[in-house]
């Protein structure tokens, strides 16, 4: 049984454990319970009615998040060339190609998002076994891999972030920063929902979502209706 602080434990008499609240609700009561001494990150946990195991009911993609993440995001860029340059110009933390591999063959990883460019994955896939249970791993569908370096670095870095569907059949993605108004945390929570909906594959049967919850890094999960997801 995890053993919580002071802190956690009074944040979780705050509020009713197992009611549902309004999303601006629930929100306000992740950015009123956020006691630690670092501006602790808000993240968004939903569980769907979903299969993992079935291939036409998987859930990958990325979003631009209105407010961004609150969070600074390390870049890694394979390419060559011209599109190395246009890396580097548009602000790429990192940029090489054989190089990169080496190092990160000998353990480095020093950041948080790798692009590359198309011409560069067979390259590149030689680091899968490395990168991909790290979630490190290029990937056209999160628009990391792609001709249009300049674009993919502008967007993460103003807060794209990835969400993918888990084994458990949830997908968990950061919304903001405690320290944000509450109005942008709802916005960039509305921005994540809406995506999701979007994304309902079209084999899934009856309840779509299941259950939402919203916590910060130190705090209790707060429990969000899962029949009225964006509040209305």
């Amino acid at each position: 049984m995890p053993i919580h602080g002071k802190h956690y434990l009074d944040s979780a008499k705050s509020f009713e454990k197992n009611q549902y609240y309004e999303p601006q609700a629930a929100l306000e009561l992740v950015k009123n319970n956020a006691k630690a001494k670092f501006d602790e990150t808000v993240e968004l946990a939903v569980r769907l009615n979903l299969d993992p195991r079935q291939a036409d009911q998987q859930i990958r993609g990325a979003v631009v998040l209105p407010h961004g993440t609150g969070v600074t995001r390390k870049v890694l860029v394979f390419a060559k060339g011209e599109k190395a340059k246009e890396a580097t110009d548009a602000g790429a933390d990192f940029v090489g190609a054989e190089d990169m591999l080496e190092k990160i063959q000998g353990g480095w990883f020093g950041f948080d998002v790798a692009v590359a460019t198309p011409d560069m994955m067979g390259l590149v896939g030689k680091l899968g076994r490395i990168l991909g249970p790290k979630g490190l791993m290029p990937n056209p569908k999160t628009g990391t891999v792609t001709m249009d370096v300049a674009k993919a670095l502008t967007e993460i870095k103003a807060g794209k972030v990835e969400y993918r569907l888990d084994k458990a059949a949830n997908v968990h993605c950061r919304i903001g920063k405690a320290s944000f108004d509450l109005d942008k945390l709802k916005e960039n929570y509305t921005t994540i929902i809406e995506v999701l909906l979007k994304a309902k594959p079209a084999v899934a049967k009856g309840q779509y979502i299941k259950n939402i919850t919203v916590s910060s890094t130190m705090g209790p999960g707060v429990k969000v209706s899962p029949l009225k997801p964006l509040g209305k």
